[in-house]
């Protein structure tokens, strides 16, 4: 990479950086569906769990929703490129004589990055209501929280790039991330799962990421932390090169 396209990339995420941060309500706004997770869930099925020989709920539980706040934040990123098309903002990108490719993943970076730092807070929140885990394991679980970012970050570009329609956007994405964390493991265990459910959870990225998630922070895990990085690996490679594919097709 050149000069020129490291200034794009940087400046493009630095941008995303600074509006997540100039945006309170929109950090507050965001830990309210992880805190509803956390609280009704972990405490209210917590005993059941137990009860049935699952151990601590909440220590099953809190990578999850670590992953589900990651996986919310970092797809909707995908609907600024409406509002900037919207706005002209894309425009001036676009027709600006850098590289599409660069716009795009100074983008989707950004949005993976404010991405992490909602599941990072959320992290901190897990251990105000009894999560636990190792200084190495949490420093392990910012890597995954990362990668798990960036993937999903592509799918909001990948989505911000086919549609125009804000209310569309919404509407398509809900319709695809909501079977995305329920059928990831992160509310039950794969192991007690139906066929049919293990089935599509294994064709299911966030799957892996959130066992990989549960296997740095609990050592609890369902497919081994080598296929955890293997399949996320070959995921964020066919995710960005599909994003920047889709994202250098928008008409300036």
């Amino acid at each position: 990479m050149n000069s020129t396209t490291l200034t794009t990339i940087y400046i493009l995420w630095l941008r995303q950086i600074k509006k997540y941060f100039r945006s309170k309500s929109r950090i507050i706004g965001s830990l309210g569906q992880p805190l509803l997770f956390l609280l009704v869930l972990g405490f209210g099925l917590g005993p059941i769990f137990e009860k049935g020989g699952g151990g601590d709920y909440i220590l099953f539980l809190s990578p999850g929703i670590i992953a589900m706040s990651i996986l919310f934040a970092a797809v909707f990123s995908g609907i600024e490129i409406i509002w900037d098309r919207r706005f002209g903002f894309l425009k001036e990108t676009l027709v600006a004589p850098v590289s599409r490719t660069a716009v795009m993943i100074g983008r989707t970076l950004g949005g993976a990055t404010t991405a992490f730092f909602q599941g990072s807070i959320v992290l901190l929140i897990t251990f105000c209501v009894g999560f636990h885990t190792t200084i190495i394991g949490a420093l392990l679980s910012l890597v995954v929280m990362f990668t798990i970012a960036v993937i999903f970050a592509a799918l909001g570009t990948i989505f911000g790039s086919l549609m125009q329609d804000i209310q569309g956007f919404g509407l398509i994405v809900n319709l695809l991330v909501m079977p995305l964390f329920f059928l990831a493991g992160a509310l039950f265990p794969l192991d007690t799962a139906p066929t049919a459910i293990r089935i599509v959870s294994d064709i299911n990225p966030l799957t892996y990421g959130v066992d990989a998630m549960r296997h740095v922070l609990t050592g609890v895990t369902h497919f081994g932390l080598f296929t955890d990085a293997l399949v996320l690996s070959g995921v964020v490679v066919l995710a960005i090169a599909v994003g920047a594919y889709l994202f250098s097709k928008i008409e300036a």
